[in-house]
């Protein structure tokens, strides 16, 4: 089947309600541009966490309606504009051709080569070297494919850190897609490795991506993590989240190391490292272990 795509282009305050309007007239979806994408006055709409635009909007905007291609484009945009009670917009049509859309979205998804030995590989790929540390792992609504620095950043630390100690106990924070959690135990760690997250679905993500790539591996909401976890305190403990609730968990986090452990944090921005540094000094000493791409990681171990 083929697609049309209705394009207008509106004030940052007519956007919203086109939008509304062109689904009730018979839009199959809308997505909203910026009409100036590409030229000088592009506005960026989302920032590094922390310097965000105070409106996520455009002045100029694009709003693009998906239509069958044998639907009636004119009726589409007059009854929208009619509901809206405003004039008539000018428009252009554009086509959409037959894809293979599975096929296209996969294509964007390639394996991962991270630290010295470690793959993420999506599930429609093979693994680049079988000899590996592999994660079969497809992107989805929970955070962490190995894509993002701050992923990378942790799990190098636990390539480098987790083989060269005893077996160890292992808690990831905030653990997102479980990803940190299945790289500590498939790098040999015999002991307890849980993860923990304020997310049901995320949780289920971890469980089910454990699963696949055959790690022992428990999970747990916070509220439960205190009341059914075999272990309250851990060897290492990491956590990528963000700077703002890292700062508000330090007493937290740091009263899960146990002693001699160590502590490893990200979703830190290098301008931000010092702050974290300071929330978490009374209990361990942190230092900016790596960086990439202005973000860092921190780590440090409990004496």
């Amino acid at each position: 089947m083929s697609w049309t795509e209705i394009v207008i282009e509106v004030a940052l305050s007519d956007a919203e309600t086109l939008s509304d309007a062109l689904m009730d007239a018979g839009a199959l979806s809308v997505s909203v541009e910026d009409a100036d994408l590409g030229t000088a006055a592009e506005q960026p709409l989302f920032g590094e966490p922390g310097m965000e635009p105070k409106e996520a909007a455009w002045q100029r905007s694009r709003v693009v309606a998906l239509a069958e291609v044998d639907a009636d484009h004119d009726a589409i945009v007059n009854n929208a504009a009619k509901a809206c009670g405003v004039a008539v917009p000018p428009y252009s049509l554009r086509p959409v051709a037959a894809q293979d859309w599975v096929r296209l979205t996969q294509s964007q998804f390639e394996p991962i080569h991270i630290g010295k030995n470690i793959w993420v590989v999506p599930s429609w790929h093979d693994a680049p070297d079988a000899n590996g540390l592999i994660l079969e792992l497809d992107p989805g609504l929970a955070f962490g494919t190995g894509s993002h620095p701050t992923t990378r950043l942790c799990m190098e630390w636990l390539e480098i850190h987790v083989p060269l100690q005893k077996p160890q106990s292992v808690l990831d924070y905030g653990c997102g897609s479980g990803i940190l959690a299945m790289v500590a135990k498939k790098l040999g760690s015999t002991a307890t490795v849980i993860g923990v997250d304020i997310d049901p679905h995320a949780i289920d993500a971890a469980r089910y991506n454990s699963e696949r790539n055959h790690c022992d591996v428990a999970y747990y909401l916070p509220e439960d993590f205190s009341t059914k976890s075999p272990l309250q305190v851990f060897d290492t403990v990491v956590a990528n989240i963000l700077s703002g609730p890292l700062k508000l968990m330090a007493p937290m986090l740091c009263s899960r190391i146990a002693a001699g452990g160590s502590l490893t944090l990200s979703g830190v921005l290098a301008e931000q490292a010092d702050d974290v540094i300071a929330a978490y000094a009374q209990w361990i000493p942190l230092t900016v272990w790596a960086e990439q791409d202005g973000w860092v990681a921190l780590s440090g171990s409990l004496k």
